[in-house]
């Protein structure tokens, strides 16, 4: 794959995943999941930094010379968001349960 290609199917994907991340941040806060807001921060935050550095975006005459650091992080964020995932249907799973088993107080069907 030339240098050209790689870079844009990445550069394609790199806005939609920090809108998505940023979606999921502004809904854990309204819901008022804290603790897992909390752990998603700092990637949020280092989003809006590269971001606004306007370093979010691969360059093509760079994209073989950075190949090391950028497949770690690749691979840290990918990581970080099947630990994600992982959490919030953990917390699906009891949220359901629990509303099917009569033990949440706070679900009321009139």
């Amino acid at each position: 794959m030339n240098p050209f290609e790689a870079s844009a199917r990445i550069n394609f994907w790199v806005l939609k995943e920090f809108l998505l991340h940023g979606v999921f941040c502004v809904l854990l806060l309204v819901t008022g999941h804290w603790l897992i807001f909390l752990v998603t921060v700092p990637l949020a935050g280092y989003h809006a930094l590269l971001y606004m550095k306007r370093q979010h975006l691969i360059d093509v005459t760079e994209v073989f010379r950075n190949l090391k650091f950028e497949k770690k992080l690749r691979f840290f964020k990918l990581g970080f968001y099947v630990v994600f995932f992982v959490l919030v249907v953990f917390n699906l799973a009891i949220a359901t349960f629990e509303a099917v088993s009569g033990m949440d107080d706070d679900l009321h069907i009139y």
